[in-house]
């Protein structure tokens, strides 16, 4: 599984007098992918401690075929219109893990 995984690291930063809404928006959709799309594995939104309207968010998709799907979930959809007028900026990285095989260690830890 672990050679076929999607992930990246979403680059964001929030307009002014808007972050606490967009921060609930982020959670919302985050923790809604994880619990109901088998193959969402993580979306983790984070805010950088020293410039709070940078966030980032590691996302970690089963295959193309998950991401894909992901994109087409209604509370995708609702986060994504629902907060584009938030985003200063956007930019989507691709990642490439160095030791994917250690993966399912590391959520297994927590």
């Amino acid at each position: 599984m672990t050679n076929e995984l999607i992930t990246r690291i979403a680059e964001i930063e929030v307009n002014e007098g808007y972050l606490e809404e967009y921060l609930a928006a982020a959670h919302n959709v985050g923790t809604k992918s994880v619990e109901i799309e088998p193959g969402v594995i993580c979306i983790f939104p984070m805010q950088v401690k020293d410039s709070p309207n940078t966030i980032r968010i590691l996302e970690i998709y089963r295959n193309d075929e998950a991401y894909r799907a992901h994109l087409q979930t209604p509370h995708f959809l609702e986060y994504k219109q629902g907060t584009l007028h938030m985003v200063k900026s956007l930019q989507l990285v691709a990642m490439e893990p160095l030791a994917p095989e250690a993966m399912p260690l590391i959520f297994k830890k927590y």
